[in-house]
């Protein structure tokens, strides 16, 4: 019996935790696809190939994101050197627990949104 009550109150704190990650990681991974959205020169077609909609995103499988392990949620975006143009799209701001914003060696241009402002936790930028 009490093999049971541990199983039931561990499935019920997987379905706690995916309800409430669950959200968490679709405002980030919108946040990722308006971001590529914004994206009009993309010569070596990485993002179109490697960012999809049907992948989850912090798993290592979409090129140059860093997740964090706890939570799950984007803490580094790397595209340096990826010959990636366009603009900073404003939803940017949906990365909430982003730390470091690399995209220097590209052709990114205009200004930074106003909504980079809510990412108190940034701590890095490189252009």
């Amino acid at each position: 019996m009490g093999k049971n009550v541990n199983f039931t109150l561990l499935t019920m704190l997987y379905l706690f935790i995916y309800i409430v990650a669950s959200p968490n990681s679709t405002i980030d991974k919108n946040a990722l696809l308006a971001f590529k959205a914004q994206i009009t020169s993309n010569p070596n077609k990485i993002l179109a190939k490697n960012w999809s909609q049907e992948t989850p995103f912090c798993n290592w499988i979409w090129i140059g994101i860093t997740c964090g392990k706890r939570h799950q949620r984007v803490r580094g975006l790397n595209l340096a050197n990826m010959g990636l143009g366009g603009i900073i799209a404003k939803e940017i701001d949906g990365l909430s627990f982003l730390r470091s914003l690399i995209i220097s060696e590209n052709s990114f241009y205009g200004f930074f949104p106003d909504e980079m402002g809510n990412l108190s936790q940034l701590q890095e930028i490189e252009m």
